[in-house]
């Protein structure tokens, strides 16, 4: 999953909202510092506080990522949207096309749910805009193995730049994905890939709801309101044992 997918349904607390995007904004700017879920779990028992609620948030990213990639639709889109790269780049040994598959699933998943509610896109900046960039920095210090000073100076440019919203056409989606490329050291991608995004936002489209099956994501993609019910109700809707694996909204192990 990616920011978006992360975030949507958590837009009532800024901080909490934050957390389910650290991981990924370290994934930019600091790859060196990782929030283990043992080490971050302590911190989420004291939700009132900053931290706590943006160890809450990164822990709710570690849940969501793990199951997510677990599901069938994650596995069967991934592997038609792998496809369209592989039969585009024939084979050149440059390219990892199942990275691709896998990337492009996640970012184009994003690019649906904002096509569906693009109001929601902008909740999610303004309320990201609350935050307190030094405190998500903080907190991420004290939980983390080694420190960052990186991400503070991250989150506004996160907010002034708003990639999201290029998610929307295929020409800046494939600028975004070359970012990504150069920042893992991967050969960036030809502008013919423009046309392998078209058609797997297709395929993702007709997938979303095998992606984010609604007895884990919480929203249900046949009824248009069901975000909005989701996001009221966000908090409660499950949790994971980490030394059992993924539990369901009961809290038995599945």
């Amino acid at each position: 999953m990616n920011y978006f997918a992360h975030g949507l349904r958590f837009l009532k607390d800024p901080h909490f909202l934050a957390g389910t995007a650290v991981p990924d904004w370290l994934a930019v700017v600091d790859r060196r510092v990782r929030l283990r879920p043992r080490r971050v779990a302590p911190f989420a028992e004291t939700p009132r506080s900053v931290i706590g609620q943006v160890a809450a948030g990164v822990l709710q990213h570690t849940r969501d990522d793990l199951w997510f990639h677990r599901t069938r639709g994650f596995a069967e889109t991934t592997s038609l949207v792998t496809s369209l790269f592989r039969r585009q780049l024939d084979g050149d040994p440059r390219y990892r096309t199942g990275f691709l598959g896998h990337i492009s699933t996640e970012l184009l998943l994003d690019a649906v749910l904002i096509e569906r509610w693009p109001e929601l896109l902008d909740r999610y900046y303004a309320v990201l805009g609350d935050v307190d960039p030094e405190a998500v920095q903080r907190a991420v210090n004290r939980m983390a193995r080694g420190a960052t000073s990186r991400l503070a100076s991250f989150i506004p440019l996160f907010l002034k730049e708003q990639i999201l919203r290029d998610y929307a056409e295929s020409r800046r989606l494939l600028f975004r994905l070359n970012q990504v490329m150069r920042r893992i050291k991967l050969e960036p991608l030809p502008a013919s890939i423009e046309e392998v995004l078209a058609d797997a936002r297709e395929v993702v489209r007709e997938r979303v709801a095998d992606l984010l099956p609604a007895e884990w994501f919480g929203v249900c993609f046949a009824e248009e309101e069901g975000v909005a019910d989701a996001v009221e109700e966000a908090r409660s809707v499950r949790f994971i044992d980490f030394d059992r694996g993924i539990a369901n909204r009961k809290g038995k192990p599945s």
